[in-house]
């Protein structure tokens, strides 16, 4: 029976954890460390992880960065504000959409100075657009979402467009905020056409 160094137990803080393991000192090492990295770090929720860029943001002078997060911030603040007081824990989802709002923002106005012929303003936006959209999961892909569309037709059988909210409704739970509406609307859309 070996010992890991100095490590804390799972289930006990004052026992030492024990691992059998047949192998040699430097390896028993490692799986200890694996697991004291595993069971000890605790998972950050989306506000501290906007606060810990923030702070990385501010010491790599990363000005444009830090004012997005800033800005970032500053919404998710106001939110929880709104929903329950100054120290109020937005979850998961909720942040992502304060994140999805933000970007739309940027999406908007994107396409408002590329109308009006500003190309400087418009690739501010972009760069903007690109630094809240890290913040968001992978997109769902095109087969995907149209298995998404189809269990939602499926789940509903619904049979024409005039059910095609009911089926936007569904699809868009089931897709949790990881595919664009337009582009959900197409599909649902075109399955029901």
């Amino acid at each position: 029976m070996v010992k890991c160094p100095s490590t804390p137990s799972i289930n006990s803080p004052t026992k030492k954890l024990r691992i059998i393991h047949p192998s040699t000192p430097e390896s028993i090492e490692s799986i200890c460390d694996h697991l004291i990295f595993r069971y000890s770090l605790p998972q950050m929720n989306f506000q501290e992880r906007i606060d810990s860029d923030l702070k990385n943001a501010m010491k790599a002078r990363d000005a444009e960065r830090l004012s997005v997060i800033r800005m970032l911030k500053s919404a998710l603040k106001n939110l929880a504000i709104e929903k329950g007081g100054i120290h109020f824990i937005l979850d998961e989802p909720t942040a992502l959409s304060v994140v999805r709002k933000e970007l739309k923002k940027r999406q908007d106005s994107i396409e408002s100075f590329e109308k009006g012929q500003r190309p400087d303003l418009a690739a501010q936006e972009k760069s903007q657009a690109a630094i809240l959209a890290a913040y968001l999961p992978a997109p769902l892909t095109d087969s995907e979402i149209a298995t998404i569309v189809a269990n939602s037709i499926a789940e509903l059988t619904a049979t024409s467009k005039a059910q095609m909210g009911a089926v936007m409704k569904r699809a868009t739970e089931l897709a949790a905020g990881r595919a664009d509406g337009r582009v959900l609307s197409a599909a649902v859309s075109n399955a029901l056409a």
